[in-house]
Parts: C-alpha cells; sequence; structure tokens
C-alpha cells in the first residue's frame, strides 16, 4: 500500500498574505533571516518577542515556505536586507510601536498613556483612553512623510466631525486644512513639493474643537470615508485610518 503524501503548498507565503502592505515588498516570500531579524529587534525593545506580533507572524509564514522548498535557512528578502527590519516606540501622549520591513509598516501598538495619581493612595493607577486626535497624531509616526491625499483629507474630515459630534467643519480647523493640502496635491507632479500629512496632523489633540475616546464606531466610519475616497478601495497601511482602528481596539481592552 502506497502512502499519501504530505500536502506541500503551491505558492509561498508573501509579505502581502500577511501584512498590509504594497509594492515590490508584497510579492516578495516571507524570508526566515527576515523573521529572525524582527525576533532581535522585538527582543531589544521589549525583552522578549510579542504574542501574535509581526515575528510570530513572520517566523510562521518563514516556516511555511522552507518546508514548501520556496525559501532557505538564511535566505534573506532584498528589500530587508537594504533597508533593514526595524521596531521603533515613541512614547509621548501615547505608547506607539511600528514594526517595519523594508521601510513598510507590518506591525502598529498604540498603548494609551497612564494617569499616574489616583483617587486615593491605596487605589491602582487607571488607564486612560486614547482620543480621537491623539489617535491622529499616532499616524504621524508611521505616515507623516505620506502626501496628503483625497483619501486622507475624508478620513481626517470624519474623524473631526465624530470628535466634535457635529456635522460641521470648522474653517480653519484640521479637516479644512486636509482638504485644502489633497486639493493643491493634486496639482503638483513632484512629491517633495507636497504637503504631508506631518504638516497637517501636528498638535492634531489640541487643534480639535472637542475631543473624546476613539470608539469602534468612530473607527469604521473613519475607514469607510478613506476607502470610499481611494481609487483603490482601500486604506492607506500606517494612515488615519489604521491608527484609529488600533486605537479603538486597545480603547475596548481598557474597558475589559
Amino acid at each position: 500500500m502506497s502512502q499519501e503524501q504530505p500536502h506541500r503548498p503551491q505558492e509561498p507565503v508573501k509579505y502581502g498574505d500577511v501584512f498590509e502592505v504594497s509594492g515590490k515588498l508584497a510579492d516578495k516570500p516571507v524570508a526566515p533571516e527576515d523573521a529572525k531579524m524582527m525576533q532581535a529587534a522585538e527582543t531589544h525593545v521589549f525583552g522578549h518577542t510579542k504574542k501574535g506580533g509581526a515575528a510570530a507572524i513572520m517566523q510562521s509564514a518563514a516556516t511555511s515556505n522552507i518546508r514548501g522548498g520556496f525559501v532557505h535557512p538564511g535566505d534573506k528578502t532584498d528589500l530587508a536586507a537594504e533597508r533593514g527590519v526595524t521596531v521603533e516606540q515613541t512614547v509621548p501622549p501615547s505608547t506607539v510601536t511600528t514594526e517595519s520591513v523594508g521601510g513598510q509598516v507590518v506591525g502598529q501598538h498604540v498603548e494609551p498613556r497612564r494617569v499616574v495619581a489616583a483617587a486615593r493612595t491605596d487605589e491602582p493607577a487607571l488607564q486612560s483612553k486614547i482620543t480621537i486626535g491623539e489617535a491622529l497624531e499616532a499616524a504621524l509616526k508611521t505616515a507623516g512623510n505620506k502626501p496628503v491625499d483625497q483619501s486622507d483629507a475624508a478620513a481626517i474630515q470624519a474623524a473631526e466631525m465624530r470628535a466634535s459630534g457635529t456635522n460641521v467643519i470648522a474653517l480653519a480647523g484640521i479637516a479644512a486644512t486636509a482638504q485644502s493640502a489633497a486639493d493643491h496635491n493634486a496639482t503638483v507632479d513632484r512629491d517633495e513639493r507636497k504637503i504631508k500629512l506631518v504638516d497637517v496632523l501636528t498638535g492634531a489633540a489640541e487643534k480639535l474643537p472637542s475631543d473624546r475616546a476613539v470608539t469602534r464606531q468612530d473607527a469604521e466610519g473613519v475607514v469607510s470615508a478613506e476607502m470610499r475616497n481611494n481609487p483603490k478601495l482601500c486604506t492607506h497601511s500606517g494612515g488615519v485610518a489604521a491608527s484609529l482602528t488600533a486605537a479603538a481596539r486597545v480603547n475596548e481592552r481598557v474597558d475589559i
């Protein structure tokens, strides 16, 4: 009796299969050395690899690719070799951890700031929620140099309206500024001359007419606005919608 041969995958697991990335990286099979570099980077920042984090996902994908014969132990993606694998953290006003491969974001985690003082000395410190303004500012770490387009302007407008609880756009607010930037950029050919998200969203929490904690409904509204105004009907990796979504997930955990 002949034994069945173990099933072999027909296609390698590519970066675009497991992360929201684009361009050349999306079509590259996840390589074992890439995963090792991300594991080393996470260990350097956190002291360990994060459960369910980018390193764990990459290791699983690389192992599958080795078993399928698509890559070999010691293989490294050229983009990872050229532009590196990084894990970066910024603290104020919230802790934002950004994981990147070849210059593209493969993971972002936002943790809200903590209230140091408690109501009584015997009470534990409370963890505050991430506001819409803080989530907009967090997007600068991952997409600050992105030229503002109509999808960004629409997402920022949706965020501002949800923060204020009205359908009125402030004349000098960040939504109006973002729309002006998108209109300007549509007439400019060279990216270096275009207005970037960092020019619009710096200090967003203070510029909003009012601010409040991000909810899942807020994030869904911003995601919908960004997708509707993107010709590819998708959101930008690490952009405004992605930052609001990450913040909403964190805020839901705070409620538990």
